[in-house]
């Protein structure tokens, strides 16, 4: 049976650390503070803001909203955006995608407006400058920060291991191989066109999926010995629940080692994003 790496646990330690350095702050009049930028009131969008402020709050960072109608303009938006900007009471900014269809052809240009100082969700391309150059230009995208995280916390030592990523999004599986080469490991990148991805799946010792399909991954594609990361989050019918882009049932009983979905990577998420509201709180006290 693999050991669970379990979000929850990475969790708790992390929400102790980052409360250390909330209380470090407010003892030097820093107030760290997170701006929710919400477009209509998109379900998805509701959840993630509730979990995001409950996660805030238990951390002791602050959180200021700004709800725009469904119909807001780019103009509009864009003005906002620039008053946040300008804003040094606000450290961080969690700004929904996407947008509505609208604004959907200027999304990136829009996104783009915001000082990456304070793009705590890692979707400028200063902040994926950043990632790709090993500076703080800006933070990663929460997700695959949130995967390191847990390598971190279970000891699990990426120096001349060979990872894989399943995908090679912006969000998630770009990110994840600069930061998993960032760590020392010898990185390859699958995608939909890589030939017999199962086989060059196996040669990992640590394999991060990221394909955007609920079990396409199966027991083809692990060895034992192997740590395996799954990033997916897929509505299942047959299981009427969440399920990752692993097949769970058949890769466990082989690998080392997994996150199960749901209970893994996802969990660890909003503490990540939480605490990159805390770093550009450090950094901007230290200019």
């Amino acid at each position: 049976m693999a050991k669970q790496l379990l979000g929850k646990e990475v969790t708790a330690a992390l929400n102790g650390r980052l409360q250390e350095k909330v209380e470090a702050l407010k003892a030097k009049g820093v107030n760290p503070t997170l701006a929710i930028v919400r477009v209509g009131e998109n379900p998805s969008d509701l959840s993630y803001e509730r979990g995001a402020t409950k996660r805030a709050e238990l951390i002791g960072v602050e959180v200021v909203k700004y709800v725009l109608p469904e119909d807001v303009t780019k103009e509009a938006l864009v003005a906002q955006i620039h008053q946040i900007n300008g804003d040094d009471k606000i450290h961080g900014v969690l700004l929904f995608r996407p947008l509505p269809a609208h604004l959907r052809a200027e999304e990136d240009a829009i996104c783009n407006e915001l000082d990456p100082r304070k793009d705590v969700d890692g979707i400028t391309d200063g902040s994926n400058a950043g990632v790709f150059m090993g500076k703080a230009l800006g933070f990663a995208p929460c997700t695959p920060a949130a995967c390191m995280e847990i390598l971190d916390y279970y000891g699990i030592d990426c120096t001349g291991k060979q990872a894989v990523v399943v995908g090679r999004s912006l969000v998630v599986g770009k990110p994840a191989a600069m930061m998993l080469l960032k760590k020392n490991a010898t990185v390859t990148v699958c995608h939909t066109k890589t030939r017999d991805m199962a086989a060059v799946a196996r040669q990992a010792d640590i394999l991060l999926v990221a394909a955007g399909k609920a079990g396409v991954v199966g027991k083809d594609f692990v060895k034992p010995g192997m740590v395996v990361l799954d990033v997916g989050i897929n509505w299942s019918e047959e299981k009427q629940g969440i399920v990752g882009d692993v097949a769970y049932d058949e890769v466990e009983p082989i690998v080392e080692a997994i996150t199960p979905v749901p209970g893994g990577v996802g969990s660890v998420t909003t503490s990540v994003l939480i605490g990159h509201v805390i770093e550009a709180a450090e950094r901007a006290s230290e200019i």
